[in-house]
């Protein structure tokens, strides 16, 4: 990774793509279908589905209200990442990525270890390290770990 990498998000994730070359070429994977790197829109519709679970969830069991700022809004957080790291570090996918047909993994094609889903989901909960992606359209939470998102349908 280098400093184009990083300032590649201003042009969209394809910037670094040389022609004839697909997200995740690099990483051994295929164009499309499952096993391929997980689209943009199949992730963003996954941490959506998981982020309003976890709102519903705060609201019912802990009291947060709805919509609502101040420091008892980081609860949701907090059982965003409780969801992250039970449900992806023992399926390997939280309830919006199954609704989107992904799952993560290690580069190595198997199962993402629990340190792996530990600094992904921290790195996650940053928010931050998600918005910066790779040509491969990992984000940094995937970089750093060595995981990837990939279609499973």
């Amino acid at each position: 990774m280098d400093r184009r990498d990083i300032g590649a998000w201003l042009e969209g994730p394809r910037a670094r793509t040389s022609a004839g070359q697909y997200p995740g070429q690099g990483l051994g994977m295929p164009p499309s279908g499952p096993g391929a790197i997980g689209t943009f829109g199949r992730r963003l519709v996954a941490v959506l589905v998981d982020w309003t679970v976890c709102q519903l969830i705060a609201a019912a069991f802990l009291g947060v209200p709805w919509g609502q700022g101040g420091p008892r809004s980081f609860l949701v957080l907090a059982v965003f990442a409780l969801e992250n790291l039970l449900l992806v570090g023992t399926l390997g996918f939280t309830l919006g990525h199954r609704a989107a047909g992904l799952q993560v993994r290690g580069l190595s094609g198997g199962r993402a270890t629990f340190l792996q889903v530990l600094a992904r989901t921290v790195l996650l909960c940053l928010f931050l390290p998600a918005v910066f992606w790779d040509r491969d359209g990992r984000g940094l939470h995937d970089r750093v770990p060595n995981t990837v998102i990939v279609r499973t349908r």
